[in-house]
This record gives structure tokens, C-alpha cells and sequence, in this order.
């Protein structure tokens, strides 16, 4: 599977912008050949959250609409970072994965809300799970702060996930954890962790990208990346099985002892 992570800014409060840029980069990206897109985190408001009555997708209704018709056109699936939302009066920090044929594989809203960016004071938080297959592959998808709970990535792995996606606005002052958080997952999940952060400022904070492709044995495929662009990496899948093989970390669980 041919990955392209899409690390770009985001206008701070501007959804028409903040489209017309996705829309051409994942165009882009569909022209060279990948097979899977990737986009950051919140990339249609950025965290504008006062004004999310104003800004926020209504049910993600624009936001399936252009990833669904570009991924039937070019014919790739696109992990659509996450978006806000709104839906029933509430708002959400949400994912929308679609696949190749055009067609609306997942949709979740983030688990753990980061108070220091006071998501909990304007969101509400999602209640399940996020497994979904793309060309076959059973895959997983958290966002940002997620990460910081290895049990939400076990969950996932647990359920069959080989390939973790994870959309981020990681603010620079904190990169070394992100790194370190991510390359951790990988390899106690022996999975291949797709993670794509933002560049770029918002009012409050200052954002280097480093989205990061990272193999089961912890490898770095993509990284230390700053400007904005895309950013390719080839993953064989194979690799997970050879790795949970070489130690078997997932039979030799003691499920007895941990709850």
C-alpha cells in the first residue's frame, strides 16, 4: 500500500479555504499513485471552537461529500484526517475513512477530548471503536490524544487492526512525545502507525508536522518532516505477521491478570 500523508496548514477559522486547499492535495496525491491519503486533524475550522455554531460541518455533510466523490473519481481510499462537526445540536471532532469505490467505510468522533486545548468545554466525545478494511487490510483509526491511552490502541488491535491511522494538530512545544508515543505503539502493537500532524499557527499554538510512517519493529519511514507537503512510504504488509511471529507478544498475553 503506497501511503500519502498530507502535512499542511490550516487557515485558522476558514472552511472554504481550508477545502479548496484539501481538494487539491488530495488530487495530487491520487496523481502519483497512492493507494491511501491521510489528512491532519480538525483541517476544516482548525480549532476555532468558539465559533463552531458558525464553522462546524453540519452532520459532515460537505466534508463526505468532497472526499466521497474525489475517491470514486481518482479511485482511492482517503482517511479524512477528522473535521468538526455538528450533529443534533452537539459538536464533534470526527473521522470520515472512505474507500476507493466512493463509499463511506468509517466514521468516529475522538474518544479523549484534550482539555489543554478545551475540547471538553465546546465537544462532546465519541462512545465506540473506529475498525474499518481498506483493499483488504483491517485497519484502525484514533485522533491525536488518543495516543496517549495505549489501552484505545490495544482495543483496536486486539479487534484485528494491522494498520493504525491517527490525525493530529500536536502542537511543537510537546513533538518529542509524539515521536516517542507513536514509535511505543507501534511496537507493542506490532502495526504500522500512520500518523500525520498539521504545520503552520493558530492564535495559541505553533505546529512543526514530523507525521510520521512507522513499521511494526519501530522503524521510521516518514519523519522529521517540517514544511508543509505530502510525504509518501510503501508498507508491505507482510511485515506485521513476520514481526508478531519473532515474538509472540499477542500469545503470551495474561488476560487474567490485567482487569
Amino acid at each position: 500500500m503506497k501511503i500519502a500523508c498530507v502535512q499542511m496548514d490550516i487557515e485558522f477559522g476558514n472552511p472554504d479555504k481550508n477545502f479548496a486547499a484539501v481538494k487539491n492535495y488530495i488530487e495530487e496525491a491520487a496523481r502519483t499513485g497512492a493507494d491511501t491519503i491521510v489528512l491532519p486533524e480538525m483541517w476544516n475550522t482548525g480549532y476555532s471552537l468558539t465559533e463552531l455554531d458558525r464553522l462546524a460541518d453540519d452532520d459532515g455533510a460537505e466534508t463526505k461529500a468532497l472526499l466521497l466523490s474525489i475517491s470514486k473519481e481518482y479511485k482511492v481510499n482517503i482517511v479524512g484526517g477528522s473535521v468538526s462537526t455538528k450533529k443534533d445540536g452537539k459538536f464533534y471532532n470526527t473521522m470520515y475513512v472512505v474507500g476507493r469505490n466512493g463509499e463511506l467505510e468509517a466514521e468516529y468522533d475522538k474518544a479523549h477530548l484534550f482539555k489543554l486545548m478545551d475540547e471538553h468545554l465546546y465537544m462532546e466525545p465519541g462512545e465506540s471503536v473506529n475498525r474499518f478494511t481498506l483493499d483488504g487490510i483491517e485497519c484502525g483509526g484514533v485522533i491525536c490524544y488518543d495516543i496517549r491511552f495505549p489501552e484505545w490502541i490495544r482495543t483496536h488491535v486486539l479487534q484485528g487492526a494491522k494498520i493504525m491511522f491517527i490525525p493530529a494538530e500536536w502542537p511543537k512545544k510537546r513533538i518529542d512525545h509524539w515521536q516517542l508515543l507513536l514509535q511505543a505503539r507501534a511496537i507493542e502493537n506490532q502495526c504500522y502507525i500512520v500518523a500525520v500532524n498539521r504545520v503552520g499557527t493558530d492564535p495559541n499554538n505553533e505546529f512543526n508536522g514530523h507525521s510520521m510512517v512507522i513499521a511494526p519493529w519501530g522503524e521510521l519511514l516518514v519523519s522529521k518532516n517540517e514544511e508543509e507537503g505530502i510525504y509518501y512510504a510503501d508498507i508491505e504488509m507482510e511485515e506485521v505477521e513476520k514481526v508478531r511471529k519473532t515474538i509472540p507478544i499477542f500469545q503470551d498475553r495474561r488476560n487474567e491478570l490485567y482487569f
